[in-house]
């Protein structure tokens, strides 16, 4: 198995897993590893995701049985965008498609296009570049800070230029970013901060939640994701003229509350990204468990981090001083192969995943994919930019703490995070057994 492996398949393969026996103490350790034709430590599931019951079950029914599917005219959606709002401190909620149109709306309101900048992150999932090069606008990579996964906010500034339009920061893997600094920039260059929080949901920054810092802030509810409908997302802002025209492209330049298919479309350019009533009604359905599941998250993480510090090669993601809730979509530590003989990251993986316990590495680097050379070679960006500033782009977004983020990163998926305590102890004494006999693995 690749040890590239995208979020979501790694997510589907995390809760197919295996998990089991609760084993404590260095005996396990002295035991063969599974991968050299040892005994497997775990051999029960993970728990699955997502989860339901008969509450979701009801809700779809109903909204089946009302025929009344679309957002206009159903209730459900309106339900939702109202408790969302009210569950994140939010004085406005735009439901949409998923995650990506979030963003995608939310950069389109603040009338970012070609010829723009927007400032990234180089570790984050790909929509947060594709709905940048949809704008026509180029994406700026600001290189991580290896030590919380996160953009390194003390290089955000150094990165704008007269054409930047937007930075958006991306609270990866459910920790937020550091926000007291991304804002300052924000607010002394007059740049919106639109907040990628598709993996943080319920995440806090100073007792505060984030997506409610920036211009806007930006959710995913896709099925890998603690709150999850299959697909779908949201908008947050506590601007209402903002609001108006988030709601507008996403529905096709039509404001809310339209008496019919009449109305003017004042903002020109929109598309059609709207959240289904069924969706919505899954949401409502799921929300009566967010808060009790990330208090489970969050408990078993600090567990996990309390056992894996003990163990030499193994740190995990740290949180910015700023950070009050961590949402733990992810559980992320950065692997030293120095410190396990030499074992390489993708062997270190091999032998965890044979242990039972499922475990990827992660990203790739962004900024190195072929898919944004492509992008800037089209016709439109072509169109957009000069030569030299298209030529330049690569030179300009290196991103070396981020490269090497990317070959020491490991991580483990929230489902994992969602039984017992004992499963942690079981995690961390499957990578004990690895330490215990990492050289050996190394040369196998």
């Amino acid at each position: 198995m690749s040890s590239r492996l995208t979020r979501r398949h790694f997510l589907a393969g995390a809760a197919a897993g295996g998990a089991g026996l609760t084993l404590s103490g260095p005996s396990a350790a002295a035991d063969k590893p599974a991968l050299l034709g040892g005994k497997r430590l775990r051999q029960e599931p993970f728990p699955s995701w997502p989860r339901s019951d008969r509450l979701e079950e009801k809700a779809l029914l109903d909204v089946l049985h009302s025929g009344r599917w679309f957002r206009g005219g159903g209730q459900n959606v309106n339900r939702f965008e109202a408790a969302y709002a009210q569950l994140t401190g939010a004085k406005h909620c735009v439901a949409t498609a998923n995650g990506t149109s979030a963003l995608f709306s939310s950069l389109a309101a603040l009338g970012v296009g070609p010829g723009d900048e927007v400032i990234v992150p180089p570790y984050t999932f790909v929509a947060t570049i594709n709905v940048v090069l949809l704008q026509y606008a180029l994406p700026i990579f600001v290189d991580s800070d290896r030590e919380t996964f996160q953009i390194d906010a003390r290089k955000v500034e150094a990165a704008i230029t007269p054409r930047t339009a937007a930075i958006l920061p991306v609270h990866i893997g459910g920790s937020p970013a550091d926000l007291d600094a991304i804002a300052a920039i924000g607010r002394k260059h007059r740049l919106p901060v639109v907040e990628d929080a598709c993996q943080a949901h319920l995440a806090e920054w100073r007792g505060r939640k984030v997506g409610t810092w920036g211009a806007t802030g930006c959710f995913s509810f896709q099925v890998s994701k603690n709150l999850c409908s299959g697909e779908g997302g949201a908008i947050l802002t506590d601007d209402q003229d903002l609001a108006q025209r988030c709601y507008a492209f996403h529905n096709n330049g039509r404001p809310r509350a339209i008496p019919n298919y009449h109305s003017p479309h004042p903002d020109g350019r929109a598309t059609n990204v709207r959240l289904t009533e069924f969706q919505a009604a899954l949401l409502m359905a799921q929300m009566t468990r967010i808060e009790e599941q990330s208090r489970v998250r969050e408990q078993n993480a600090q567990h996990l981090s309390s056992l894996l510090r003990e163990i030499p090669g193994t740190t995990p993601a740290r949180m910015y001083e700023g950070c009050t809730r961590n949402a733990y979509h992810l559980y992320m530590f950065r692997y030293d192969k120095g410190a396990f003989a030499g074992l390489s990251r993708d062997k270190f993986l091999q032998a965890l995943r044979a242990e039972g316990v499922p475990s990827s590495g992660g990203y790739s680097p962004l900024n190195k994919q072929s898919f944004i050379k492509n992008a800037l070679s089209s016709r439109g960006f072509q169109r957009a930019f000069s030569g030299e500033e298209l030529a330049g782009w690569h030179d300009r977004n290196q991103c070396p703490e981020n490269d090497r983020l990317c070959e020491e990163a490991v991580w483990l998926t929230q489902n994992m995070l969602l039984g017992p305590r004992s499963d942690m102890e079981q995690i961390a004494e499957a990578v004990r057994k690895i330490h215990a006999h990492a050289a050996d693995l190394a040369r196998a």
